[in-house]
């Protein structure tokens, strides 16, 4: 029985290499703008690089929080170092002097506790402006991603479009042998091949130049080489006001949030400059061993507030408290600038997608497949169906770029209120 058992476990992992093989050739790993986001808020080495600073920040709340150090003291005085022969045991009992002392800075005003309070404050704006890098990032992968859907949607129409014109110069062929055309038009004709061919190739390399910048926003090591997105360019309308989103904002945006810890972090810097101001207190004790008496001496320092009470640095940080609130203001006024230009722009790519739905898209093809038609049984003209073609080819192209610039609107509008859940 356990034989048996072993064989199974060796057989199955025999399997596992070929099982894997068998995962790969099903082709390249496909993505959705989800997973795109995923991967570039784990993967992207510049946002990596960002949040090092909160744990930098953190290790700087340690240093806030620690006490000063006790300073231990030792000397010798009166030793016998030019007369060499006096150094005996009486004369270091009776003549040189030894002591020891340990001294302690006695902090005023609660200095360790602003510090920290400091360091926290500071802390969380750090957060928060991570955070910010966050957004952008995300919006920066969306926008690349839908850059990519429009790259292979426009290599689409570049593959349909030189197919169909492909068959047409095929049949020209035909009517050129039959004597029911001229060797002038079919030259036209076949010239005109160059132009889908050449759209054709442009259309493969900017869908390849669209994977690697995407590839490079997510972090190469995120996917493979021969990724692929999932998912087309697609009109999904979205039914918002505007008072809604600049309500959402206000509340979810981190840039907006840092600000307003700004100021709180401000207000921590003057409460320290403002303990800093009152001087501390050092004390200390001392052991000494003179002329063969024991003795114990006390002592306590500290520096009198004359001239020197920080009133530079409490001016500065109260002045600076004024300018931190100057930058919520802007911050804020900031978020719904923002939020209105990406509104309008919503609603303006709304309207454009709407124009073409309405039958702009289904009359382009209609007079493509009709000139089509009737070239192909000598009943129109080249140049009528040369012309037809072009319009065909042009209103289906901005169609897409303008699919991709109603998702861009879409993604600037997530950007703009800081959270891709809008209601």
């Amino acid at each position: 029985m356990q034989s048996r058992y072993l064989r199974v476990l060796i057989l199955g992992a025999l399997a596992l290499p070929a099982c894997a093989a068998m995962a790969q050739s099903n082709g390249p790993v496909r993505i959705s703008l989800d997973d795109a986001v995923k991967l570039a808020l784990q993967h992207n080495h510049s946002l990596q690089a960002a949040r090092t600073t909160i744990a930098q920040q953190q290790a700087e709340e340690i240093t806030a929080n620690l006490r000063p150090d006790p300073v231990l003291s030792a000397d010798a005085q009166f030793l016998p170092f030019f007369q060499p022969n006096q150094a005996n045991n009486s004369y270091f009992d009776q003549s040189a002097q030894f002591d020891i002392g340990l001294g302690y800075l006695f902090e005023r005003g609660r200095k360790r506790q602003h510090r920290l309070e400091a360091a926290k404050d500071q802390t969380a704006v750090t957060i928060s402006t991570v955070a910010d890098n966050e957004r952008a990032l995300t919006f920066l992968t969306a926008s690349d991603f839908v850059n990519v859907q429009l790259a292979e949607s426009t290599l689409a129409l570049a593959e349909q479009d030189l197919k169909s014109f492909q068959s047409t110069v095929d049949i020209s062929q035909l009517r050129v042998k039959d004597g029911d055309m001229s060797e002038g038009d079919f030259l036209k004709i076949k010239l005109q091949l160059l132009q889908f061919q050449t759209d054709l190739s442009q259309a493969q390399l900017a869908r390849i130049q669209a994977l690697y910048a995407l590839r490079q926003t997510l972090g190469f090591e995120s996917v493979s080489a021969d990724y692929d997105v999932a998912g087309e360019l697609d009109y999904q309308p979205v039914h918002a006001k505007r008072e809604d989103m600049e309500a959402l904002a206000l509340q979810q945006r981190p840039d907006l949030r840092a600000a307003i810890q700004g100021v709180k972090a401000a207000t921590s810097q003057w409460e320290l400059q403002k303990a800093i101001g009152k001087r501390d207190i050092t004390g200390t004790a001392d052991y000494s061993h003179t002329g063969g008496t024991n003795s114990a001496s006390f002592f306590f320092s500290m520096p009198l507030p004359i001239f020197d009470r920080n009133q530079g640095e409490i001016l500065r940080t109260k002045i600076a408290i004024g300018q931190s609130e100057e930058l919520e203001k802007s911050a804020n006024e900031q978020v719904l600038t923002d939020v209105s230009n990406a509104y309008d722009g919503l609603l303006t790519n709304d309207q454009i997608i709407q124009l073409y739905q309405s039958g702009y898209l289904d009359d382009a093809k209609q007079s493509r497949d009709i000139s089509e038609y009737a070239y192909k049984r000598g009943a129109a003209s080249l140049l009528d169906f040369l012309d037809a073609e072009r319009s065909y080819r042009a209103v289906q192209l901005a169609y897409r770029q303008s699919l991709a610039a109603y998702q861009l609107a879409v993604e600037q509008l997530r950007e703009a209120v800081g959270t891709r859940n809008l209601p």
